[in-house]
């Protein structure tokens, strides 16, 4: 065995030792903190009405979070700070060792965490990965290979008016294909576009901006929060009452876009006229347009995961739905067509490799599993180590930056859940979800939109605020193009998105 993963299992263990007691120390405070718990808040009430087949896990996760301490998500934070330090400070060895170093934090986290809480430790890891992680790859993995096999010939050259045009059409498709769709569909072709400019760095992060994620508001197929809140009673085409809010922040987007390429491009080239970037070299043709009929095979998957209810069966304890099963084996399918269907050709002109596919699953393993904490402390809502943010929220502006701040870091579904189960228990205490649901959207519709637009457009923050992030940048990295670090896109996030989502604010919230 080499020496560096016995360093690696001698710094798991005895940070485990360190560890350990900190969270038999938030054991005892659970068993205590059940023996003596009220009855429930109206909060609670209105949001166990909502979903009784997931009333053990939520019952589970409500119980460790009022249990667990805010210093429980330190694994979670260590595995962010690795992301965002190691490729700046370390990025030999980050290249060669960032699966090690995601194990490290996740074993940092889950082997305390089972020693402390045993069967309940081992049923939260154990659904994290069957219900969230699985799909979440099969989902990647099968968008990533069926957008791989769609080739653009003969792009135009990348001039601002034509990138601005290829984004504004890749937040348009967002909602109907999924910000994930769009992204994979798109980033090869606008990549293509400015292969001949010397830097095209501000091109990618106005895309993760813009079309995964900004773009997924109007429907709930364009991003996971929003398509809980339909499965949850909120009506399929209420999110295009969100178009106001999109169009300005987008438009806003586009124009600091349009502004910024437009001074990239002259300072290239040192005039105001001739562009640096290549001519189309041939007439523009679309190879692989199968693969569009394997695309709405995903989409209509997906779609049928959520309207369609054929009962639940039990995998090592946890409750799997036979259509979300019938759905990734479907993704599944999509993907091995096709790889069987596209030729090499067609994946060898897209510059087609597994490796920021492999980079994405290894870390966001990583991720799910020190995340476990985090979103328990979110479901315990003012029971649990995040109330001072939960509790705090009380004006529509506040569920938005309170529900889009978390979304830059946390799963943007389940934050997207617990503010709207806040609102819910706020004005309609102990009805039914259904019932509540329709009655917000009657009388408080602007406290539904703040949490929608926060959940959805701040996904944009960071690199892991959204799904199709991180794959944008390994796909850009894989092409040659160097990427800012974590905080160093943070820094775009800050002078470009936040300034955008004040005045979203001001105008609308």
């Amino acid at each position: 065995m080499s020496r560096s993963p016995i360093m690696l299992l001698l710094a798991v263990v005895m940070l485990t030792l360190l560890f350990n007691p900190l969270l038999l120390s938030a054991k005892e405070h659970a068993t205590s903190s059940l023996v003596t718990t009220s009855a429930p808040t109206a909060r609670q009430a209105a949001s166990s009405v909502s979903d009784s087949t997931r009333s053990a896990v939520v019952s589970h996760g409500e119980d460790l979070g009022r249990a667990l301490a805010l210093w429980s998500g330190l694994p979670f934070v260590g595995i962010l700070l690795s992301i965002a330090l190691f490729p700046l400070l370390a990025p030999h060895f980050w290249h060669h060792h960032f699966g090690k170093v995601t194990a490290a934090w996740a074993l940092l986290f889950a082997v305390p965490f089972l020693l402390s809480y045993h069967g309940h430790a081992w049923h939260e890891i154990i659904h994290i990965i069957l219900k969230d992680y699985i799909p979440f790859i099969i989902l990647l993995w099968s968008l990533y290979t069926v957008a791989g096999g769609i080739l653009l010939e003969g792009a135009p050259r990348g001039t601002p008016a034509a990138n601005t045009a290829m984004l504004a059409i890749g937040t348009v498709i967002a909602s109907w294909v999924g910000t994930t769709g769009a992204s994979m569909l798109m980033i090869r072709p606008v990549l293509r576009m400015n292969a001949g400019r010397k830097s095209i760095t501000h091109v990618v992060i106005f895309f993760i901006f813009l079309v995964s994620n900004m773009g997924g508001a109007l429907t709930p197929l364009g991003d996971p929060p929003l398509f809980l809140g339909f499965l949850h009673g909120v009506p399929f085409f209420w999110t295009l009452k969100l178009l106001p809010e999109m169009l300005v922040v987008s438009i806003i987007v586009l124009a600091l876009f349009f502004v910024f390429d437009k001074i990239m491009q002259n300072r290239e080239t040192g005039t105001k006229g001739h562009a640096g970037t290549h001519e189309r070299s041939a007439a523009l043709r679309i190879r692989g347009l199968h693969n569009l009929i394997f695309l709405a095979g995903i989409i209509g998957g997906v779609l049928f995961s959520g309207l369609v209810k054929l009962g639940e069966f039990k995998v090592l304890g946890v409750d799997l739905a036979a259509q979300d099963v019938l759905r990734d084996l479907l993704l599944i399918a999509m993907g091995l067509l096709s790889l069987k269907f596209t030729t090499k050709e067609i994946r060898e002109g897209n510059g087609f490799t597994w490796g920021p596919i492999q980079e994405v699953a290894i870390l966001f393993a990583g991720i799910f599993v020190t995340i476990i904490p985090m979103l328990a402390m979110l479901r315990a809502g003012t029971e649990g180590a995040l109330a001072f943010i939960i509790g705090a929220v009380r004006e529509p502006w506040h569920y938005f930056w309170a529900s889009g701040s978390l979304s830059s870091f946390l799963d943007n579904a389940p934050t997207y859940l617990t503010f709207l189960n806040t609102a819910l228990g706020r004005f309609y205490p102990a009805q039914p979800e259904l019932e509540a649901i329709h009655a917000l959207i009657a009388q408080n519709e602007i406290y539904l939109k703040a949490i929608s637009c926060g959940a959805v457009f701040m996904g944009a923050n960071t690199y892991i605020g959204n799904a199709p992030n991180f794959m944008v940048k390994s796909i850009a990295e894989e092409s040659g193009i160097k990427m800012p670090s974590f905080f160093g896109y943070m820094l775009y996030s800050l002078l470009i998105l936040i300034p955008s989502f004040m005045l979203v604010t001001f105008i609308f919230f």
